[in-house]
């Protein structure tokens, strides 16, 4: 009885974020953006890649959240799952360019297919700048974990003429802490990793419909969605529900 409610608890929460992911297919159109910052953040499916034996097929191992917020709105248009690679970012980026209007200043982190997929998706239309932050090394000696130290940040302008001052990453890298503070899955050093890439993949969903619709952001007072104007009010957790069809 324990394994047949645990599979139906897993097919629920299945089905509760595909419904979310098409809530924001729906209402994530024609979004105005000054400045968007794109990042990724790591997580892994089943096993550590290391782990991963020949077989065990692409949901194992590493898998990458690719993350595009509006530092102004603090909204999260477009998100995705998938490897560290070309076939994941430029889709992404697609995504982007589809739900958001006008021509942003664009900033992301040093990965190069990037460079390509913006070029592609947005031409001439955008002001584009790298940011790549270099780290040392994490090893105190005394074998304990703690995050590595920035030691160095280096801007390079891609395309366009982006604003100096407004080339960042900082937004969508909280955005990345806020993830982990809220999803268990995405909690370093514990058990509570994702065992099925579907499941992944419905709790961010359910994540981003929660987080731009429903969580008041702390600096703004309100929701996202509200700042960005795309919603007129604050949901509810049951309204949010109602809108899925749970």
């Amino acid at each position: 009885m324990g394994r047949v409610c645990s599979v139906n608890r897993s097919d629920s929460a299945v089905l509760a974020g595909e419904r979310c992911k098409q809530l924001l297919a729906e209402k994530m159109r024609g979004i105005p953006a000054e400045r968007l910052e794109l990042d990724e953040i790591w997580t892994f499916c089943k096993k550590k890649q290391k782990r991963v034996r020949p077989g065990d097929g692409e949901e194992c191992g590493d898998q990458f959240v690719f993350v595009a917020i509006d530092p102004v709105t603090k909204l999260v248009p477009v998100f995705a799952v998938g490897k560290l690679n070309w076939s994941t970012a430029v889709p992404f980026v697609e995504q982007v360019r589809e739900r958001t209007t006008g021509a942003p200043q664009i900033t992301t982190d040093g990965f190069k297919p990037y460079i390509r997929a913006i070029d592609d998706a947005f031409g001439a239309d955008v002001d584009y700048a790298v940011l790549i932050k270099t780290f040392g090394t994490s090893d105190d000696g005394a074998g304990t974990y703690h995050p590595s130290r920035i030691v160095g940040i280096l801007h390079q302008v891609m395309f366009g003429d982006p604003e100096p001052r407004f080339i960042s990453t900082s937004m969508v890298e909280r955005q990345n802490l806020t993830m982990r503070m809220e999803m268990r899955r995405f909690t370093r050093l514990t058990n509570g990793f994702s065992k099925k890439l579907a499941n992944l993949k419905a709790a961010l969903a359910l994540h981003f419909a929660w987080y731009n619709f429903v969580r008041i952001h702390s600096t703004l007072r309100v929701t996202p969605a509200m700042e960005a104007g795309i919603a007129d009010r604050v949901w509810t957790i049951e309204e949010m529900l109602s809108k899925i069809g749970r």
